[in-house]
């Protein structure tokens, strides 16, 4: 994940470079392949690392950040909706594959399971086809960096302190997802589902996706008060995860609430992005912010392992995890200190120009 999230960058500017077909469609060949050749080396630890870390998440970035992107191209009324309905694809595997990898390993052992992944990788490709971006890729000839990088973006003063924020915010964020079975398995009895909780997180993640994505399209609500309210809360459900040994309901019912404020924040990345980016600017937005992401994302589970070790308990891991988030919510304040303008658009949407030309031929 953290290769995939610290390539997303590269990921932006190829989407804007060669197209959002191209990259998705090379994302899901990269991926499917890693996949595959992973499943020959799990005895090698190092080539592993290659195939499986690096490889395989060098083929998710190139197809996540398109994914996104491609969003902003076709809808603007509809973004948030749209954007939850996408990314409660998550949720929904976050729910199945589980059981379905358990169940695959037991009967089949883990080489034919990262086969059977790679073949599921592999419909990325298929799915690449299908899109049909309205944008134009830029020609490879009399290209400057200018053209490639859009300059405008990382002059933008909300869009800095805005994905400076978030990425604080995510330091712990994977903390819960990474540590909650060996927390089960640590703290309750040999009965209790072990991957309920983290269930219960999927579901919740996957319904508030859909639910906050249709609230920002139909109210005028603040998008970036909501995802700060979100990540305040769920730092403060990450503390109490410490105290629920135990008290598996307890467990569950936190569980429950941290999938609701996940899929706040999550279905609001794509619409404050463009936002405050605009339609030119919201691949490359995007690709910048899960670049940034990547760092505390890979280093909050590593620290919280480092500080299990010594103490032998979740406890402080899962405060210090909470605590994180709640406090650098408050940084998303300092974005009101900033004036306010207007997003430079280039050029009128190519929708919208396609509309114009079809009124035109009407009249």
């Amino acid at each position: 994940m953290g290769m995939t999230f610290f390539i997303s960058p590269v990921s932006g500017v190829l989407t804007d470079f060669i197209g959002i077909r191209k990259t998705t469609f090379f994302g899901g060949l990269i991926a499917s392949c890693g996949m595959m050749l992973s499943s020959f080396c799990i005895h090698n630890v190092a080539l592993f690392c290659i195939t499986f870390g690096i490889m395989y998440g060098l083929g998710g970035a190139l197809a996540y950040t398109p994914s996104l992107a491609v969003l902003g191209h076709y809808f603007e009324k509809k973004l948030g909706l749209v954007n939850g309905i996408v990314t409660s694809g998550s949720s929904v595997f976050t729910i199945i594959m589980p059981y379905i990898m358990d169940a695959l390993i037991k009967n089949y052992g883990l080489e034919w399971t990262l086969r059977s992944l790679a073949l599921i990788a592999s419909l990325i490709m298929a799915v690449a086809i299908l899109f049909r971006p309205v944008k134009k890729s830029m020609s490879i000839q009399k290209v400057s960096v200018k053209d490639v990088f859009n300059l405008s973006v990382i002059k933008n003063l909300k869009y800095i302190i805005w994905t400076s924020v978030i990425g604080l915010c995510l330091f712990g964020y994977f903390v819960p997802y990474v540590y909650m079975i060996n927390f089960v398995e640590k703290n309750f009895s040999k009965q209790v589902d072990k991957k309920l909780p983290v269930l219960c997180i999927g579901v919740t993640s996957g319904v508030s996706r859909l639910a906050f994505g249709f609230l920002v399209d139909h109210t005028r609500v603040n998008k970036i008060l909501l995802q700060q309210l979100a990540f305040l809360t769920l730092g403060v459900l990450t503390i109490l995860l410490a105290f629920s040994v135990n008290a598996f309901s307890l467990l569950l019912f936190i569980c429950l609430g941290m999938g609701v404020t996940d899929g706040c924040f999550i279905s609001l990345l794509g619409p404050i992005a463009f936002e405050l980016c605009g339609r030119d600017g919201g691949a490359q937005a995007i690709g910048f912010l899960l670049g940034i992401c990547s760092i505390p994302l890979t280093l909050g589970p590593y620290v919280a392992g480092l500080i299990y070790d010594s103490q032998n308990s979740y406890f402080l891991p899962f405060v210090l995890a909470g605590i994180n988030p709640a406090l650098a919510s408050f940084g998303l304040m300092a974005i009101k200190c900033v004036k306010t303008r207007e997003v430079r658009q280039t050029e009128l949407h190519p929708v919208e120009q396609q509309r114009s030309l079809n009124k035109e031929a009407e009249n």
